[in-house]
């Protein structure tokens, strides 16, 4: 019995190393110098120094050249074989064409014989009546330079051919650059040497061309990766090799060095001893004739460096004055200003593809400061601002002063004409907005515990906006778009284009009715003032924004669900909070978090100034210090909706909604925090 296994064993490594020996070719010719065991046929043949000619200057000529051995191309079970080839070729175009015509291709052949007849238009690989036949058993690369069949809008062009010279895949010659991460443009009329990649994966039926200049690495990505089974073409043994043809306009086709490997990656080619075929000259009828060329050539040489010195000269005078600068004896008073020239050479010239973002106020730019090699972002203000030049820097003199970790610091300023320039901090985390409406984009979502943390940054940057900083400072623009992230995804304010300041005790001035409608305060449209009790409306919005994922104002919603704020108002007196609940948190958020945010968003949207809380009493709710009364909640919804209605449900005295007032006894009760996840 175990003699039998013994020799069972053996008789399978037998078969399994013929087998492995039959299906495993390897071969490579840097150059054909003394290659003599080549099957070659009508016009091609070995010049003398190395090179595989394929075809000459013959107009109508085919020529034909394969490995003299047939490869086994097909693995029991009737499974095709994995192959490499890699090669060097070349395409000249004869002094006399205008175009192209035609060109080579690498092929698997059932046969080393052309089909008869089988000329110009089929690259030899076909004949006119067996073109398109399933019995060709033919697979072929074509590298063309003639439209064709294709009708390419450029002659060169990189196709697959099976049983057919009309391509089932194609492509225009380029190659993916691996360092600048970009296609470059080829043409094989241009007489250039080239390096070609032929891959099959036999086991997941993939065809992978690729194409390079020389001397350039193989690039990471294929010209061409077509899924296509092979077994249906080839036949148990196959021939190897290259075809070529020409037509009225004729082109030399060359092979300088051929790798080839079944199972396996073909071995490199040794570029640096690869032989090349002399470059088409044309011959001059006299010697006089090339002194006149030679003369002309100097002369337009010369014509040709005078006109691009005087245009160079020109570009630079016009760059110099467009960068000059005429600084006012006032701006002199005002630090951190920044050299116009040094903000336009970092923005290049504010071009498209340096910008950030774009706002009603300005364009923002990605800068890298050249002395420091520091990020900043610079704003552009639009010159249709109406503010006034020197009030503005000053407000902005005084804003640079601000220092807060949640606060994008402001680093400097130019100003040039009409242009007025802020350098920010940058902050690479983009916008609150982006995570919070354009998710899809970027394939990120916040956690709960990342909204939450910004949430209390934002609300601790504005504390000190209101009442740490030596003045008040009301920023007149919060909502998310506005809230800035770094690099740890923390909260930052940025944006104080329409923050207005005043002094601790003093009431703000009127001014223009600014910001961003959905998150401005309704007694704004009124008075025309804003307040630190404003900002804590708009910041109201902010808070039911980031729980709800949902911008203020959505008109693609239904009516009822228009206006956030409305809504959310609605379902908390309803006790259904848990529909208004951001749908891409699933479950995964904090219930007393989540509860406790609603809430507050409700009372900061207070319609009424003096219900809303201080930002000191909004940091002590959201850090937990205190707890925000359901009861107070329940009548401010309540009270706003007898206010829209022009009456005044209860009390029109507004000390009676006062936070500090006890509403154990109020008689629609208090919602409790149990039903906040009911239904869900």
């Amino acid at each position: 019995m175990a003699a039998i296994l013994l020799l069972s064993l053996t008789l399978i490594l037998i078969t399994t190393k013929v087998i492995a020996q039959n299906t495993s070719t390897n071969f490579i010719y840097n150059g054909f110098a003394g290659v003599s065991n080549l099957t070659m046929e009508a016009a091609a043949a070995v010049t003398t120094s190395g090179v595989l000619q394929l075809t000459n200057t013959s107009t109508n000529v085919i020529g034909r050249a394969f490995f003299p051995s047939s490869i086994p191309s097909l693995l029991p079970g009737n499974k095709t074989i994995s192959f490499s080839t890699t090669f060097v070729f070349q395409i000249l175009k004869s002094t006399t064409s205008s175009g192209g015509g035609h060109g080579l291709a690498f092929t698997f052949s059932p046969t080393k014989i052309t089909p008869s007849p089988g000329c110009c238009p089929y690259l030899g690989l076909f004949g006119r009546e067996n073109n398109g036949n399933s019995s060709n058993h033919i697979f072929a690369v074509e590298f063309d330079t003639a439209r064709g069949f294709r009708f390419f809008t450029s002659e060169s062009h990189v196709g697959i051919n099976i049983n057919n010279i009309v391509s089932v895949s194609s492509a225009s010659p380029s190659y993916y650059d691996n360092t600048t991460n970009s296609d470059v443009n080829l043409d094989f009329l241009q007489g250039d040497p080239l390096h070609a990649w032929i891959e099959y994966d036999g086991v997941l039926k993939v065809l992978n061309v690729t194409l390079a200049s020389l001397n350039v690495a193989k690039p990471s990505k294929p010209l061409i990766s077509y899924a296509t089974n092979l077994s249906d073409v080839f036949k148990e043994n196959m021939y190897v090799g290259f075809s070529a043809s020409t037509g009225t306009q004729p082109n030399s086709h060359y092979i300088s060095g051929w790798s080839f490997r079944v199972n396996g990656e073909a071995q490199a080619l040794d570029l640096s001893s690869l032989p090349f075929p002399p470059q088409p000259s044309t011959r001059g009828s006299s010697s006089s004739k090339l002194s006149n060329a030679a003369t002309i050539g100097i002369t337009f040489s010369i014509t040709i460096i005078v006109v691009a010195t005087v245009i160079a000269v020109i570009l630079y005078l016009r760059l110099r004055a467009r960068l000059a600068e005429t600084i006012e004896d006032w701006e002199l008073y005002y630090p951190h200003r920044f050299p116009y020239k040094e903000l336009y050479k970092a923005t290049k010239g504010f071009k498209e593809g340096e910008l950030l973002g774009k706002g009603g106020f300005g364009h923002v730019y990605k800068v890298v400061l050249r002395g420091t090699g520091e990020e900043v972002a610079v704003k552009r203000i639009s010159n249709s601002s109406q503010q006034g030049v020197r009030e503005f820097i000053a407000e902005i003199s005084s804003l640079g002063r601000l220092r807060h970790r949640h606060l994008v610091h402001l680093q400097g300023w130019c100003k040039r004409n009409e242009d007025l320039l802020l350098v920010y901090e940058f902050m690479p985390n983009r916008s609150l907005d982006l995570y919070l409406f354009e998710s899809h984009k970027n394939n990120m979502t916040l956690t709960w515990d990342q909204r939450y943390k910004i949430l209390k940054g934002i609300a601790l940057g504005l504390l000190y906006l209101h009442e740490e900083w030596e003045q008040v400072v009301v920023h007149r623009d919060i909502k998310a778009s506005n809230v800035l992230l770094d690099s740890e995804m923390n909260g930052r304010f940025g944006d104080f284009g329409l923050a207005r300041l005043y002094e601790h005790g003093d009431h703000p001035h009127t001014t223009h009715v600014v910001g961003t409608v959905g998150y401005m305060a309704p007694e704004i449209s009124r008075t025309g003032k804003a307040t630190a009790s404003s900002d804590v409306f708009s910041f109201g919005a902010l808070l039911l924004e980031v729980a709800c994922g949902r911008r203020p104002i959505e008109m693609s919603y239904p009516p009822r669900e228009m206006i956030l704020l409305d809504w959310v108002k609605e379902c908390y007196l309803k006790g259904k909070t848990h529909e208004v609940v951001d749908g891409k948190l699933g479950d995964e958020f904090n219930q007393e978090e989540m509860e406790m945010v609603v809430k507050l968003g409700i009372v900061c949207c207070s319609s009424r100034p003096e219900t809303r809380p201080s930002m000191r009493q909004v940091t002590k709710y959201l850090n937990g210090d205190e707890v925000l009364s359901d009861g107070w909640v329940v009548q401010l919804c309540e009270s706003d909706s007898s206010m829209d209605l022009g009456s005044h449900h209860g009390s029109s005295n507004p000390s009676s909604t006062d936070p500090s007032t006890n509403f154990s006894t109020y008689p629609h009760g208090v919602v409790s925090s149990g039903s906040f996840l009911g239904g869900r």
